[in-house]
């Protein structure tokens, strides 16, 4: 479906997503992102954004993006055309999903892109909602936020991360295997991401289990484990930290919603 030749000027799209990572691509209409289960990462200029459940992107007409999920997901995406709300002057932000904020979504999906563009209740619901997202884009947190390194040699080092975030792996190590002195790849890591190298790979560790969490066959022993933890206590501080809640209490939370 062509989103951006709908007639109705603002709807509410439901899809179940399998593992996927999308083209980079762009609507004439703004966004709203929502993943009422899973978690998918959104990627907008130089950042990766995390969203779990109870976090949703804004996302301004025009703005090129790409979307990524590992495990199935749940996604709810509002369009809304610049006739409905004028654009806000920035081009993505993150906010905290409020239960009347998740209501508001999910109760948008009941308008198709089929639908009459002369309702004068779309009209309403839409300008509403668009106006709402905007202030709660303004004041919400932005958290689970990741810079997107620029060079060939950081983007090998952040592979490496990624893929071997169950060990203990040195400054010195990365640095032999992208080819660069451990100085070099410190001086990298802070110019082009603005974090230290072990910063980075706590905030990589604690994404993947963000994203791991949402598997229940996974115990949380088992998700402290695959992102390099020795204990399930250390993983829980560390979770809870970040996170601002315990691993326990967030994958409770995300059973409710899959529930609702």
């Amino acid at each position: 479906m062509d989103v951006d030749a709908a007639l109705a000027p603002a709807f509410g799209l439901s899809d179940e997503l399998s593992p996927l990572v999308s083209e980079w691509h762009a609507h004439n209409r703004h966004q709203i992102l929502y993943a009422s289960a899973g978690l998918l990462h959104l990627t907008v200029g130089t950042s990766d954004w995390v969203l779990p459940p109870h976090r949703a992107a804004f996302l301004v007409a025009g703005t090129q993006h790409r979307v990524r999920c590992d495990q199935q997901v749940s996604l709810r995406t509002i369009y809304l055309a610049p006739s409905i709300v004028a654009a806000p002057p920035w081009d993505c932000r993150v906010f905290t999903v409020s239960p009347l904020a998740k209501e508001l979504l999910l109760y948008a999906m009941r308008w198709n892109h089929q639908s009459d563009p002369r309702d004068p209740l779309l009209q309403s619901y839409f300008s509403t909602l668009g106006q709402l997202a905007a202030e709660w884009s303004e004041h919400g947190a932005l958290p689970f936020r990741l810079p997107v390194p620029q060079s060939e040699a950081l983007r090998r080092a952040t592979r490496i991360i990624v893929d071997r975030l169950d060990e203990a792996l040195s400054v010195t190590d990365l640095a032999k295997a992208v080819a660069l002195s451990e100085r070099t790849l410190r001086r990298r890591f802070v110019t082009e991401l603005g974090l230290t190298p072990h910063a980075y790979v706590h905030a990589q560790r604690m994404l993947a289990a963000l994203d791991r969490l949402t598997d229940p066959s996974l115990s949380i022993t088992e998700v402290a484990l695959s992102v390099g933890f020795e204990t399930p206590s250390s993983f829980s501080h560390a979770f809870t930290a970040f996170v601002g809640e315990s691993p326990r209490d967030y994958r409770q939370k995300l059973r409710y919603d899959h529930k609702s």
